[in-house]
């Protein structure tokens, strides 16, 4: 029996089998993914997403998906399944389901009459390529199997339409055909583990609805071009292979190529192989570069989330020498002290005044697993870099003021975490002095100071007198002892101190400004108004700008991304902050909010944890389906109560 269950009398419920989605990476970048029933309901879904350097950089939806047919007495059995105009679903292959499993692929299992057919998807590790194998576990009559593609060739955030300028040629090649439908992509291989007969039927499937962009408040009709099928006869007992790919296979190495592939997997068996299994998925490695994916499906390497997710996504599951390729592929990008928050259409954009300073808490987290390591010999010159562009100043937005405090500003664009912006203007406008990045500031100077002593005289000189400044300048300018917590950001004379939780960064990191005493009754706040199962509210229900529900078009989601939303990625820090303040009584507080995410693994993106909840129970989960400061939370909240044992 597999761990992540599913009720198998609900998977032809279109309500509970469309909310579940699978996904799958690999390390060259590419994903595959779809619901548990193969129906796709967003534009980013597609067995086979492919990251495109040669074009913009960015996926590009190749294998939108892959209808199965069963033939009996000639009669058809169609098993696939698409949403058409007015809520209809044609073919309904659905209703032939009877069971789904995801211990290491995508496996599911239809019934049509005395046929048993199951079909796994598998997604090559380190090539562009999708294996989906069929096997027929029951038949009692001679039986053919017909595999009809279906190709978009198109940006991941945008959608196909029927055109005079598809390439409707192709060129057969061993047990299948390639094809090509715009000049500039790459060739796409469709083969075979066995001869077939391919038929060529050219058509345009017009008009395929994607319900989630839909309801986001985006287009969602598609139009899919079918170059025609594939028709092979299938034996009892018998497995046949379809291989999707940018490169041409051998065919009669597919079976073998599948198990190999197979044999690898982390089998999803328990809460924390889940994790492990989520954890190396966002891990890609392209050219000379290691990254790490924000989220799936459609984030790409963001620099503050990179540093935030590293600890949990490489030395958590032991693997210290990823972590480092990591570091040092970033650090490549550096730019006058800052990082790269992300890469629209080639361009980096160095917006994010905090990820420098997550990038040296991530160091700060390594040495942790591999003591006696000298970050300092290593990146040192980076970690001044990133010091004195925040004390002198760095693209006009960042520089450290008389009080040793860091303010950051730039008209019309959010600089920390909470960056939705509408109209041009951030939702949570925090230009200033946010918490957050001055606790990690006061963390990174101390930091510094701890690993140059000794080796460094010169930067120890002119740092030294600081540290005392900048925390004697925290408590003055953020803490409130009559409300017993931090405002969250301050500007001039202006303090806000809407009840928010980016304060628990203050609390969490080992270079803290506060008391313990400021530590408790922070975490007290935190807890009765912000703390829910999920994660920490953005912002407190009692405020009279929280936004408890997440959905709508994209600017109605907008307002309330920042403003009430659940994020699983703070819980981290709060439980850092926890077992600080509480010791080994506060166990049992972690141990049941890291015990709480075992039932969402099976309830949208299967087997890990999604972006973000709503605020208002019962915490419906929203955004991307994986992320990978959520997934890299839960590892490092795992091993804390690990080491209560």
């Amino acid at each position: 029996m597999s761990y992540l269950k599913f009720e198998k009398s609900e998977l032809v419920n279109l309500e509970y089998s469309l909310s579940r989605e699978m996904i799958r990476s690999n390390r060259a970048g590419s994903y595959a993914s779809t619901t548990i029933i193969g129906c796709n309901t967003r534009k980013y879904h597609g067995l086979l997403v492919c990251p495109l350097e040669e074009m913009d950089g960015e996926h590009h939806v190749l294998l939108s998906t892959l209808d199965a047919t069963v033939i009996q007495h000639e009669k058809e059995f169609n098993l696939g399944i698409h949403k058409y105009e007015g809520d209809n679903y044609v073919p309904k292959g659905h209703k032939y389901v009877r069971d789904f499993d995801s211990t290491k692929a995508s496996y599911l299992i239809y019934r049509v009459g005395g046929v048993v057919l199951s079909r796994e998807i598998l997604l090559v590790s380190k090539a562009e390529q999708v294996l989906v194998r069929y096997t027929l576990l029951e038949a009692n009559s001679d039986t053919l199997l017909r595999l009809q593609p279906f190709l978009a060739f198109r940006n991941y955030h945008a959608l196909s339409k029927s055109n005079l300028y598809a390439q409707t040629r192709y060129t057969e090649v061993g047990n299948g055909i390639m094809s090509r439908l715009y000049e500039g992509y790459p060739d796409l291989y469709m083969q075979c583990s066995k001869p077939a007969e391919f038929v060529p039927i050219p058509d345009w499937y017009y008009s395929v609805e994607y319900i989630e962009e839909q309801k986001r408040g985006y287009d969602y009709k598609e139009d899919l071009y079918v170059p025609g099928y594939f028709e092979m006869p299938i034996k009892k007992g018998e497995s046949i292979i379809f291989s999707a790919s940018t490169a041409e296979a051998a065919p009669a190495g597919l079976k073998r190529k599948f198990t190999t592939e197979y044999n690898l997997r982390i089998s999803k068996d328990s809460f924390k192989d889940c994790m492990l299994n989520a954890a190396q998925q966002f891990i890609v490695r392209r050219k000379k570069s290691t990254e790490i994916k924000a989220g799936f499906p459609w984030f790409g390497t963001w620099g503050r989330d990179t540093f935030m997710a590293l600890p949990g996504l490489t030395l958590t599951t032991g693997d210290p020498d990823t972590a480092l390729e990591v570091v040092d592929s970033m650090v490549a990008r550096m730019r006058n002290g800052l990082f790269p928050n992300t890469v629209i259409k080639g361009e980096p954009a160095f917006n994010s005044v905090d990820a420098p300073l997550w990038f040296i808490w991530a160091l700060q987290q390594y040495v942790k697993y591999v003591p006696g390591f000298d970050i300092w010999k290593r990146y040192g010159n980076s970690i001044k870099s990133v010091l004195e562009a925040y004390r002198n100043g760095s693209s006009g937005i960042i520089h450290m003021m008389e009080n040793g405090l860091i303010h950051a500003a730039e008209e019309g664009k959010p600089l920390t975490w909470m960056d939705a912006v509408i109209d041009g203007q951030p939702v949570t406008p925090r230009a200033g002095s946010p918490v957050e990045v001055n606790a990690l500031w006061c963390n990174a100077v101390c930091q510094a100071l701890d690993w140059a002593n000794q080796k460094d005289k010169a930067f120890s000189h002119s740092w030294k007198t600081l540290p005392e400044i900048i925390k004697n300048s925290f408590i003055d300018q953020f803490w409130n002892e009559e409300k017993g917590y931090l405002a969250d950001y301050v500007d001039g004379s202006f303090k806000d101190f809407s009840v928010r939780p980016s304060q628990v960064i203050a609390v969490a990191v080992d270079h803290s400004p506060l008391t313990v005493e400021m530590k408790k009754s922070i975490l007290d706040i935190v807890e009765s108004e912000l703390l829910t199962p999920r994660g920490l509210r953005s912002l407190s229900p009692k405020n009279e700008a929280y936004k408890g529900v997440y959905e709508g078009n994209h600017e109605i989601r907008n307002r309330a991304y920042h403003q009430g939303t659940v994020w699983p990625w703070l819980l981290e820090h709060f439980a850092k902050g926890y077992i600080d303040v509480h010791k080994k009584s506060g166990q049992n507080q972690l141990r049941r909010l890291y015990d709480g995410f075992e039932e969402v693994l099976s309830e949208r993106g299967i087997g890990s944890i999604s972006e973000i909840y709503d605020g208002n129970p019962p915490h419906e989960p929203r955004g991307a389906i994986s992320q990978a400061t959520g997934v890299a939370a839960l590892l490092r909240i795992g091993e804390m109560i690990e080491s209560f044992n």
